[in-house]
C-alpha cells in the first residue's frame, strides 16, 4: 500500500508572508499618519489655563501645547518624515529609518504626558501680564489635549514597531533609474535597413547599423 505525501505548493507558501506585508504596510501607513496628524492637531490646543493678578483684578490665562514644549510637534514631523522615507531606503538603511519612526512616537508621547503638568508657561504668561517677575499662575486647571498628543504618539510608535517587524515585505520605490540619476539602458532589438528611422535609431545610440547583428542573424 502506498503513501502519499501531500507537498505545499510554493505560491501557498509565499503568500501568507506576502499578505502579511500587505496588511502590516496598510495599518502602519494608517497609524503614522493618523498619529502624525493627531499629535499636531494636539500641539495647537489649549493644554493649561489659570489667572494672573493684576491691579484691576484677575487677568485669565490660557497657554497651549506648543507653549508649553515643542517637541511633540517636531517629531511628529520627523516621524511623518521617517514614515515616508521607509519606502526609499532598502536592507539596513530601511531598519534604520523604523527605528527613527519607532523612537519619534515614543518621543511624542514623553513629551506630551511630561507637558500636562507643566505650569511654567503659564507662570511665564502671568509674569509678563502683571509685570513682576516673580508672579505665578493661580486657579490653574489642565486639559485632556496633552493626552490626545500621546495618543498620537502611540499610533506613531505603532507604525515603527510594523516597519521594523514586517519592513523587509514591504514594497520600495521604483528601481528604474541608477543611483547616478540615469535611467538605466534597454536592450535595443534589431536594425531592419529598409526602415529609416531605425537606421537613424542606431546612429544615435552610436551603432553600426552596417554591421552584423548582434545575436547572430
Amino acid at each position: 500500500m502506498g503513501y502519499v505525501t501531500a507537498v505545499p505548493h510554493p505560491r501557498s507558501e509565499a503568500a501568507g508572508p506576502a499578505r502579511a506585508g500587505r496588511r502590516s504596510l496598510g495599518i502602519a501607513l494608517l497609524c503614522g499618519a493618523l498619529g502624525a496628524a493627531v499629535a499636531l492637531l494636539a500641539t495647537r490646543r489649549n493644554w493649561a489655563q489659570g489667572t494672573a493678578t493684576v491691579a484691576g483684578g484677575s487677568f485669565p490665562l490660557t497657554v497651549r501645547g506648543s507653549d508649553v514644549t515643542g517637541v511633540p510637534a517636531a517629531l511628529a514631523v520627523v516621524g511623518l518624515a521617517a514614515l515616508v522615507a521607509v519606502f526609499a531606503v532598502r536592507r539596513s538603511g530601511r531598519l534604520l529609518v523604523s527605528a527613527l519612526l519607532a523612537l519619534s512616537g515614543a518621543g511624542t508621547v514623553v513629551a506630551a504626558v511630561l507637558g500636562a503638568g507643566d505650569d511654567s508657561a503659564l507662570d511665564e504668561k502671568a509674569a509678563s501680564a502683571s509685570g513682576d517677575t516673580a508672579a505665578t499662575a493661580d486657579a490653574l486647571s489642565h486639559t485632556g489635549w496633552p493626552y490626545v498628543a500621546a495618543a498620537g504618539g502611540v499610533l506613531i510608535l505603532l507604525a515603527g514597531l510594523l516597519a521594523l517587524r514586517y519592513g523587509r515585505l514591504w514594497p520600495a520605490m521604483s528601481g528604474r533609474y541608477e543611483r547616478d540619476g540615469t535611467p538605466r539602458p534597454r536592450k535595443a532589438g534589431p536594425v531592419d535597413p529598409d526602415r529609416p528611422e531605425d537606421l537613424w535609431k542606431a546612429l544615435d545610440r552610436g551603432e553600426d547599423p552596417t554591421g552584423p547583428d548582434p545575436a547572430g542573424t
